[in-house]
């Protein structure tokens, strides 16, 4: 591959902005005023992204969107009460095991990839169990590139007076999720998907009155949101070593994205792409592994044509000697493969991955035998 200019097409890490990477190319003392300031700016530019209403606060972590999702049950759960998960794909299953590791009980509402979650379902377990205190859902399953509706959901977990947590991974600036008057606890993400940062920070949006009362639930030092929030709080620092450069690159990404236009903006932008890709593959004879109705712009899932299943991996080393990476969707019961459709590159590059893709099915000697239709 080259490095010096690779096209990644997947879920994340992305290929970044220039002056993204740029900000990486300086040194900061992390307890210094300078990048005291700099976390504070990035503070507030995620929840100027989120839209977040007064009383939500953004906290930052070390590491990936997997550590945040930790932190954030660890710290808003209390070891007494229970977890309901929505579950259609292999993130929501992450969380699952996540909360169970920590000892915590956990309800699942299981729906198979292609589904909808199904608020009547959830209607009813919440109404027969009263112990149920958080339902957690994935706005967007990485696994599949299903949008999952946050509305319905939410509602339901309103009418029982219980909190919601989000995990928007995915999603986050690029499709909104309605913080106002809504139920949910903690909004999830990172920042190297949609807002086009790279890896090493994740961070929870949460309503600061779940934080206050959240004081000693978690039994983790390093992934404890409450002491984080409360370091922040006081004297605007992380609690242990950030990594500085990070930070850097992250507040320039959140700069950009505002830039643009924010999450409309970002949202057009993938969605143009996401019609191009539907498109070319349509034309290649290979289809996406969800209708329209349900699928989101950032993430395309396409199902392997059984003739080709031997021969794919060929294809994606040919992508790869060419400078570019899609993923192989292992997540998926289905076979499938994704491409996203995230991160910072024009058209000529979009171009490129078309003739490249072309180029490997022909290396390969797979020919479809009939074109098929972007489902409706």
């Amino acid at each position: 591959m080259n490095m010096h200019t690779p096209l990644l097409l997947t879920p994340g890490p992305l290929t970044t902005a220039d002056s993204t990477r740029a900000a990486m190319g300086r040194d900061w003392g992390s307890r210094e005023p300078d990048f005291i300031a700099l976390t504070q700016a990035l503070r507030q530019l995620l929840l100027a992204t989120a839209g977040a209403p007064p009383g939500y606060v953004a906290v930052p972590l070390q590491g990936s969107g997997t550590y945040a999702i930790e932190a954030t049950l660890a710290t808003l759960l209390k070891a007494q009460e229970c977890l309901l998960v929505m579950s259609n794909g292999a993130y929501a299953r992450r969380i699952v095991d996540i909360a169970r590791r920590m000892g915590r009980e956990v309800r699942v509402i299981e729906f198979d990839e292609c589904e909808e979650l199904d608020a009547c379902s959830l209607d009813a377990a919440l109404a027969a169990d009263p112990r149920i205190s958080h339902v957690a859902v994935v706005h967007g399953e990485t696994s599949s590139g299903r949008i999952n509706r946050i509305e319905p959901i939410a509602a339901v977990v309103a009418a029982h007076g219980r909190a919601l947590l989000v995990d928007a991974m995915s999603t986050f600036g690029a499709i909104p999720v309605e913080l106002a008057g809504s139920p949910i606890a903690a909004l999830v993400a990172s920042c190297n998907k949609c807002l086009e940062g790279v890896p090493g920070i994740a961070f929870a949006i949460v309503r600061s009155a779940d934080l206050v009362r959240s004081e000693g639930h978690s039994s983790s030092l390093s992934l404890d949101l409450h002491a984080q929030w409360r370091s922040f709080e006081e004297n605007g620092q992380w609690r242990f070593t950030p990594p500085v450069q990070v930070v850097a690159a992250c507040v320039e990404a959140l700069r950009l994205h505002a830039a643009e236009g924010g999450v409309g903006a970002r949202h057009a932008r993938y969605t143009a792409r996401t019609k191009r890709l539907l498109e070319a593959m349509a034309g290649f004879g290979i289809e996406a592994l969800l209708p329209k109705a349900t699928r989101g712009p950032c993430i395309v899932a396409f199902r392997v044509p059984a003739d080709l299943s031997a021969r794919l991996e060929r294809v994606i080393v040919h992508l790869r000697e060419e400078g570019i990476a899609i993923y192989p969707g292992k997540l998926t019961a289905a076979e499938t493969f994704r491409i996203g459709c995230m991160g910072v590159f024009d058209e000529q590059a979009w171009q490129r991955f078309f003739d490249c893709f072309r180029a490997g099915l022909s290396l390969v000697g797979w020919t479809p035998a009939a074109t098929s239709s972007v489902p409706a």
